[in-house]
């Protein structure tokens, strides 16, 4: 039997002439970049992928093209894209700086006694339950889309949109591998269970509260993968 090339192996959408858009496939690749489903050293190449998105090979050669310009894969000349592989430093420097910028963010949110931004935090709970819903199914995919928005929508509560903007592309620069190894176990779910929590928090006023759980819910994605980049 023929071994399944990189990309076949890959759990892709299916878009659909309605969503064979450039900036679709852009968030898309960067999902499976970031679940670590899409892995360093393995060739990926745009026709392939489109086939399996079931688009035509323009867009997702040119969401590769943007992700190469933010340096999350690089070009290999007549052969495709390869992921750039992160250093198990370079992921403690992002974590470090994602530490420092969300935490006390996300606790100035639970301070705000504005009943408005009290009612979009508790809107945010569909989405902390479907967190945990995608972890327990095992679609990564979906979890990290979902995790994403779940933390830059809270973030951007505060007001500062240039913040979000920043923390977006630290989170696009992070690599999750071994989530299927955490769900194996039940740490993923977890996981996932401290977003609702974090919601139960702001809702509460706790501040401190919220800014404690917030460092520790990043210092646990970090220690849990950092054995499997510290194996790849």
């Amino acid at each position: 039997m023929a071994t399944p090339s990189s990309e076949e192996r890959l759990n892709l959408p299916a878009f659909g002439k309605r969503l064979s858009l450039r900036q679709t496939v852009v968030e898309s690749l960067r999902g499976l970049l970031i679940s670590g489903q899409m892995k360093p050293g393995e060739l990926y190449s745009a026709p392939k992928l489109a086939e399996q998105f079931g688009i035509s090979a323009t867009p997702v050669r040119e969401a590769m093209l943007d992700l190469v310009a933010e340096g999350l894969i690089e070009v290999v000349r007549n052969k495709g894209f390869r992921v750039t592989k992160l250093s198990s430093e370079e992921l403690d420097e992002l974590a470090e700086i994602r530490r420092l910028i969300e935490p006390p963010i996300m606790a100035a949110v639970a301070a705000n006694p504005d009943p408005v931004v009290k009612e979009q935090v508790e809107a945010l709970r569909i989405e902390a339950r479907a967190i945990v819903e995608a972890a327990k199914t095992k679609d990564f995919l979906t979890y990290v889309e979902l995790d994403t928005q779940f933390h830059l929508k809270f973030l951007a509560l505060h007001g500062n949109q240039r913040l979000v903007a920043e923390v977006k592309e630290l989170r696009g620069r992070s690599r999750l591998f071994g989530l299927d190894a955490l769900s194996e176990s039940g740490r993923l779910e977890r996981i996932a269970q401290q977003h609702e929590q974090l919601v139960d928090l702001a809702l509460a006023g706790d501040a401190p509260g919220i800014k404690q759980l917030m460092e520790e819910h990043i210092d646990h994605i970090r220690q849990e993968l950092a054995e499997e980049v510290t194996h790849d």
